[in-house]
């Protein structure tokens, strides 16, 4: 079964998830494939992956990577394969269901229908929509998000969001292999890259659900590159040309 749009989820111990999220996303009425990059899961994750590739042998597909190398380079290495076989939208979404399936096709439609480069699913852009965290990391994430757009300038509200649709373009423009951060800054550097090519970028309301199943895999470190790693990408970002690009 054709389709034009790939969702790429990162794993590490997603046992609890790993199926129901694959199935959800099946069971929109807009295809969608699935491609999950499993950074060495011990608790089997690929196992349950490989097994459902039996069901849907043309829709869901794995790469097993030696281990846990980070969330950003487990994202490029989906975005290369995405663009390698040739998809024209390429998503980013958790296994865990924070990110609602049913709001995938809502980013699609932002790329397709409103003319967005890179559509974000926002916690932020309609008052504060978060399910279930405490107040500290509600407070901690949101503030997160206003210091990034003062240092930045970028017009986005939830600048740390994980839950985007890029088009091709966008991930053709930005030479992936200069994107430095591996965690929590990922978010915040490939949105802040799309920004300065020119890119436009729309958010979409989206109601955020702290998972449910298995363990997360925040910490305070990650929260600590974003802070400091936001200063150095404003400061490279003096040295760095961005040639917008060619439609």
């Amino acid at each position: 079964m054709k389709s034009d749009s790939i969702v790429i989820i990162p794993t590490y111990n997603e046992k609890e998830n790993i199926e129901n999220i694959i199935r959800a996303v099946f069971a929109l009425e807009k295809v969608f494939h699935i491609l999950i990059v499993d950074d060495g899961s011990p608790d089997g994750t690929a196992s349950i992956v490989k097994e459902l590739q039996s069901e849907f042998p043309d829709r869901l597909f794995l790469i097993e990577r030696s281990g846990k190398l980070g969330l950003g380079t487990a994202y490029i290495c989906g975005f290369k394969w995405g663009l390698g076989q040739g998809y024209d939208f390429i998503f980013e979404m958790d296994a865990d269901f924070s990110h609602n399936p049913a709001d995938l096709p809502r980013l699609y439609e932002a790329c397709t229908v409103e003319g967005a480069d890179v559509a974000v699913g926002s916690r932020y852009c309609n008052g504060v929509n978060v399910v279930n965290w405490p107040l500290g990391r509600v407070l901690m994430s949101y503030f997160a998000s206003v210091y990034v757009r003062m240092v930045t300038g970028m017009k986005v509200q939830d600048t740390t969001a994980g839950f985007k649709c890029y088009r091709r373009i966008v991930l053709e423009t930005i030479e992936l292999d200069r994107i430095r951060f591996k965690g929590y800054a990922f978010q915040i550097e490939m949105k802040f890259t799309a920004y300065k090519f020119g890119f436009r970028i729309i958010e979409v309301p989206i109601i955020f659900i702290n998972r449910v199943l298995g363990v997360s895999k925040m910490n305070t470190s990650i929260f600590g590159e974003a802070l400091f790693g936001v200063l150095y990408l404003k400061w490279k970002s003096w040295f760095r040309k961005y040639p917008r690009p060619i439609s």
